[in-house]
């Protein structure tokens, strides 16, 4: 019987199937160069989303809108572009999850904020958090990285890019103690 709860649940059990096997694609990726995983994407992740939009285009008027499943569809064929996005270049992710975490700490501690009610200090904690955060992803440990910068920024050229590129958290001349993993 259609909009009854079991075909409800059938078809979240397929659509969720449709999102497992992206990521089941993405955890094989893992190792690859981008170059290599942007043409296995293509090979294989797109006859995925292929399948998912047509069974999301045959669901959504099967399924009431306002159910938390006809919502679910609803969000993802407006969102569709943004899910196709990471066909266009292997350096982009699935999903937004390490992004996510990345903020997580600044959202927790947001009381901890409270003397940003100026823009200058709004704008120091932004940028603050940038750098700690890019430090992160880039495999440094944020307080050897910023104790290396306070230490060096008074004694360069910050006028001369060539300089301030050598502090930058990808530059491979930044020392070892800033490292997190010694690679």
């Amino acid at each position: 019987m259609p909009g009854s709860a079991a075909s409800a649940s059938v078809a979240a059990k397929e659509g969720l199937d449709f999102c497992n096997q992206l990521f089941a694609i993405e955890r094989e990726l893992h190792d690859v160069t981008p170059e290599e995983r942007h043409k296995i994407r293509l090979a294989r992740s797109r006859p995925v989303l292929d399948a998912f939009w047509s069974w999301l285009k045959t669901q959504a008027p099967r399924v009431l809108p306002k159910s938390a499943l006809g919502q679910a569809i609803k969000y993802c064929l407006n969102q569709w572009n943004k899910l196709e996005a990471f066909l266009q270049d292997g350096r982009l992710e699935l999903d937004n999850n390490r992004s996510e975490r990345s903020i997580k700490p600044f959202v927790i501690g947001r009381k901890n904020w409270l003397f940003t009610n100026t823009p200058r200090g709004a704008r120091a904690s932004a940028v603050i958090y940038s750098i700690v955060e890019t430090a992160k992803e880039n495999n440094l440990n944020p307080l050897a990285y910023l104790t290396y910068l306070f230490e060096q920024l008074p004694n360069i050229d910050t006028t001369d890019p060539g300089e301030l590129d050598k502090l930058l958290p990808w530059s491979a001349t930044l020392p070892i103690a800033c490292r997190v993993y010694n690679n």
